[in-house]
């Protein structure tokens, strides 16, 4: 305490500010595993651990969020110095904040990933389309060209119009 008497303020505020932040990111990342476990949970599982030992896991992870929930609460109102006001008032309004922020942009972020998934299924289905036109196409002059090629060497037209061998299909 007498250390933190003789430092400078604002050092004890950056100080306080990257312990807290540090704690935080801690909280942050086990958070992110429980969300991707919780994620994973809606997909047919293929891995070794039992359904036992999986929800352990999350209930391990669960309290182990709550306990730093609760460590992080505790040393924003009582541990914190006074000059830093309701720390914990402050810190969980702009949290919340935050979340909808977050939240916010996450929704536009999704329909803009939706409007762009739909585009280019449209873009797959119009190639498609004019794929399956040329194909079309392709094949009525390729049966054409056969068709003239076959009237040209059937023996009843050679009988009929002779002309030389390399005169023209059309001829």
């Amino acid at each position: 305490m007498q250390e933190i008497g003789k430092a400078d303020p604002n050092d004890v505020f950056i100080r306080i500010g990257n312990d807290l932040g540090a704690l935080m990111d801690a909280y942050d990342e086990i958070g992110k595993a429980f969300l991707a476990q919780e994620a994973e949970a809606a997909k047919v599982y293929t891995g070794k651990d039992s359904v036992g030992k999986r929800a352990l896991n999350r209930v391990i992870i669960r309290s182990r969020l709550d306990a730093m929930f609760a460590e992080l609460r505790e040393t924003m109102v009582y541990k914190a110095p006074p000059e830093l006001g309701d720390l914990w008032g402050k810190y969980e309004k702009m949290w919340k904040q935050i979340v909808i922020e977050q939240d916010e942009a996450h929704k536009r972020e999704t329909a803009k990933m939706q409007i762009e998934a739909a585009q280019r299924r449209r873009r797959i289905r119009k190639r498609k389309e004019e794929a399956v036109w040329v194909g079309a196409i392709l094949f009525v002059v390729a049966w054409y060209v056969g068709v003239l090629v076959l009237i040209r060497t059937s023996h009843t037209y050679r009988g009929l119009y002779s002309s030389p061998w390399w005169s023209c299909v059309l001829c």
